[in-house]
């Protein structure tokens, strides 16, 4: 008994110790909203179309699980690691679960590295510098929503780099400054799957500037999971889901070394009184994708041609949030998309129109409601959210929801 209580005191105070030096914070975010959705034809490319109601989950900002820490080295340098972890809480699911690769338990963010007063070097799976400055664009506001008309595309919704080193400056007079490597582990070709970030921001009283550049290098297998996210738990679907992977494989390995995508983000952000006013313009350039709609009439592209398809999108978008109270806000955006497809004459053209309003109820919870349009001409309209793809050039959503910060 006694060699016990010893024991645990022994126990005691080092855990004492360790605590003095060191602190692990948990957090995380709960959103959840309900959507009607207008024009829907789900799945996509499927028979099943008309108006839908659904619950989605990460509407404005994914919902997500993460532990963060910091142990005190001395010397004015720390240790940090993030680890971060994606649900989708209207099912129970596990964010990043497929029917080929399983389950990416901390796809949102693993990461360690250094920081102190030469600023922070992180190394693992991250985010680059568009998602730090996607807090001056509708990002911020309305999330998820304006995905599909380019923010997914152009990286400001935040896509991660697996393999990957970072280097941001501390605050230096209102700027900040990060580079990033992503290493493609590829033997005997260093440049397949290899991808290089450099951005910056500049932040001083109501004025926030930002602009990023991305170029990555295609990988010998599909950079991610998104030819086979939310397929269906059917043999059939699940089939189709290996053989869409495999093709990918294959096609990657072929073009494995090339430059895949470039992507330039330029954005501002004024705060005029209780009104914050923002726009932004990105440039993506997919130069592998020549084949993706080959052969097709401007009649038949509508039906066929994606943005994700494109060899060139420039994007465009204005906004504001408006302040009523220090607890009710008024949103409102537009993003313009102009799109060029291979062997295809003229542009595929996006355009979605937001309005919205958030209530915060408390610091940690808020009320939203959304209502968007988005329009399609001359190509394939992607739906305004999930995998509610439109099946005609006009659908609209409207979303209510709430979201809890912990």
């Amino acid at each position: 008994m006694k060699k016990s209580l010893l024991a645990l005191a022994v126990l005691g105070a080092f855990a004492g110790a360790a605590q003095a030096q060191s602190s692990v914070t948990i957090y995380g975010i709960v959103d959840t909203g309900v959507t009607y959705t207008s024009k829907a034809q789900t799945p996509a490319g499927g028979t099943n179309t008309g108006s839908k109601f659904a619950v989605n989950s990460g509407v404005v900002q994914g919902s997500r699980i993460g532990f963060k820490g910091v142990e005190d080295l001395g010397g004015g340098l720390s240790a940090v690691f993030n680890l971060e972890t994606g649900f989708t809480n209207d099912n129970g699911g596990l964010q990043g679960s497929d029917a080929v690769t399983g389950s990416n338990l901390f796809r949102r963010k693993s990461v360690v590295g250094l920081a102190g007063g030469f600023g922070s070097v992180l190394v693992g799976r991250q985010t680059d510098w568009a998602d730090t400055i996607s807090a001056y664009t509708a990002v911020a506001d309305f999330g998820g929503v304006t995905q599909n008309s380019g923010s997914n595309l152009n990286r400001l919704q935040g896509v991660r780099t697996n393999n990957s080193v970072s280097y941001t400056t501390n605050n230096l007079g209102g700027f900040t400054g990060n580079l990033m490597y992503g290493f493609g582990e590829t033997a005997g070709k260093t440049s397949a799957g290899q991808s290089f970030g450099l951005g910056a921001k500049y932040d001083n009283g109501p004025l926030g500037l930002g602009i990023n550049y991305y170029q990555s290098k295609q990988g010998a297998t599909p950079s991610d999971t998104s030819l086979i996210q939310g397929v269906a738990p059917t043999a059939a679907a699940s089939a189709a889901a290996v053989t869409a992977y495999n093709n990918a494989t294959a096609l990657n390995a072929a073009n494995a070394g090339n430059t895949a995508a470039k992507v330039l983000n330029v954005v501002a952000s004024y705060q005029f009184g209780p009104a914050r006013v923002y726009g932004n313009y990105s440039r993506v350039k997919q130069d592998l994708n020549t084949a993706a709609v080959t052969g097709l009439s401007n009649a038949t592209r509508l039906t066929a041609a994606t943005l994700g398809l494109s060899q060139k999108a420039d994007m465009y978008e204005i906004g504001t949030a408006y302040s009523l109270t220090p607890s009710l806000k008024l949103l409102g955006s537009v993003q313009y998309t102009r799109a060029d497809f291979a062997n295809v004459d003229g542009k595929g053209k996006l355009t979605q129109i937001n309005l919205g309003t958030d209530y915060w109820l408390s610091k940690r919870t808020d009320l939203y409601a959304f209502v968007s349009n988005l329009r399609a001409k001359d190509m394939k309209n992607p739906g305004v959210v999930g995998d509610t793809t439109g099946n005609d050039a006009s659908q609209t959503a409207v979303t209510v929801g709430i979201r809890h910060k912990f």
